[in-house]
């Protein structure tokens, strides 16, 4: 969402996301598969590659094994062409170079795709894989913490910006000492109210992400912090008026 060009990408991947996570819900069963063949791979990495392996002829193991590391690269590539997007459009064209045209916005964005990847392949060869996995996690705990601030001020001018940004940090806090309290783990132990449970560490930090900014908000108002002005105007809020259908079928430079 924060890297999008428009409305459009928003909802196409919106669209295809259902269709992407029945696939990873496939690759799950594949695990499943594993376990039914009596393998006991030394890592959960390794339980896929043995089973097929096991299970097919020579020739479609390597065409399988060949399929996997260059389904590794897709995800990697569009997370850097995202990362790229993100900076370019949220960093560089905001607050380096307003005046940047279009072309000026792609080489940038080109360069630091090349960096995130170089920096991507340097974390691999120069650090342990468990932190990967540990970066994983957190990235999750700490994307959640933008819901407050990124989505309920689409649909309400209430929260002060002082509120959510105090909110922010505190979910980021909370979420970042539970998951490194717990080892990284994916679940954190939790008691409350003398009840020992395991709980997901960013739903921990959202809850008191929403506390902060609500209890924020009126002390903020109270004290008469400024809340900045509004930018956004009614045609923000509009569908893009679609072209007309003659100029679809004419198509640009058409006309004499």
């Amino acid at each position: 969402m924060l890297s999008s060009g428009n409305r459009n990408v928003v909802r196409r991947n919106a669209a295809i996301l259902p269709a992407y996570s029945f696939l990873l819900g496939l690759l799950a069963l594949l695990g499943f598969m594993a376990i039914a063949a009596g393998l006991k791979p030394a890592t959960n990495n390794l339980a896929i590659p043995q089973l097929f392996d096991k299970m097919f002829p020579d020739w479609f193991v390597g065409f399988a094994f060949a399929a996997i590391a260059i389904g590794a690269l897709v995800p990697a590539a569009i997370m850097s062409i995202a990362a790229a997007n993100l900076f370019t459009r949220n960093v560089y064209r905001e607050w380096l170079r307003p005046d940047a045209t279009p072309k000026d916005e792609a080489d940038v964005a080109r360069i630091v795709s090349l960096v995130v990847k170089f920096g991507a392949l340097a974390f691999v060869l120069f650090l342990k894989t468990e932190y990967a996995i540990n970066l994983q996690l957190l990235g999750g705990v700490w994307i959640l913490q933008t819901l407050p601030a990124v989505v309920l001020g689409l649909y309400t001018r209430w929260f002060h910006r002082g509120a959510l940004l105090l909110g922010w940090a505190a979910g980021i806090l909370v979420g970042t000492w539970m998951a490194w309290s717990a080892a990284f783990k994916s679940v954190a132990p939790l008691t409350l109210f003398g009840l020992d449970t395991t709980v997901y560490p960013a739903l921990v930090a959202l809850v008191v992400n929403l506390l902060v900014a609500a209890v924020a908000t009126p002390l903020l108002d109270a004290v008469g912090a400024g809340r900045g002005s509004d930018e956004t105007t009614e045609a923000d809020y509009r569908e893009e008026a679609a072209p007309p259908i003659e100029a679809l079928a004419e198509g640009p430079g058409s006309r004499s």
